[in-house]
């Protein structure tokens, strides 16, 4: 099981081509990919045209999709934010590091495309090698 972050949907939408899509392309038949509402929202916000966003919305119909936040895990992830940010590091996005503290807390591996979830791994986020 692993989740895959907003970062590597955009490219795929977009038909870019690179180490993240193309690892994707091969876990969406051989792995199984989960989808968490957060994600899903800014994937589907990022389409202007509406025959886009429905075919968006059909394609990810059928995968699982989990619940990133509620008040302990938020909590948490204030807590991770603090201590990355007492090493010096600052994640830009709160939206990052809850969804780092959800894969970190559930032992789930993230394929990413996005250089804020690097100070994670300190804190335990298994991250798709590629």
């Amino acid at each position: 099981m692993i989740l895959v972050d907003t970062s590597v949907w955009i490219d795929y939408f977009n038909g870019k081509r690179n180490n993240q899509t193309d690892k994707l392309d091969e876990f969406l038949s051989t792995e199984q990919v989960i989808m968490g509402d957060i994600i899903l929202a800014e994937i589907l916000q990022g389409f202007r045209k509406d025959t886009d966003f429905n075919k968006a919305k059909q394609a990810l119909d059928y995968l699982q999709c989990y619940s990133i936040t509620n008040k302990k895990l938020a909590i948490k992830s204030a807590e991770n934010f603090r201590a990355l940010r007492k090493k010096g590091v600052t994640v830009r996005k709160t939206t990052d590091m809850l969804i780092g503290t959800f894969c970190i807390e559930n032992n789930i591996p993230l394929l990413h495309n996005d250089k804020d979830f690097i100070p994670l791994e300190d804190l335990g986020l298994q991250v798709v090698l590629v």
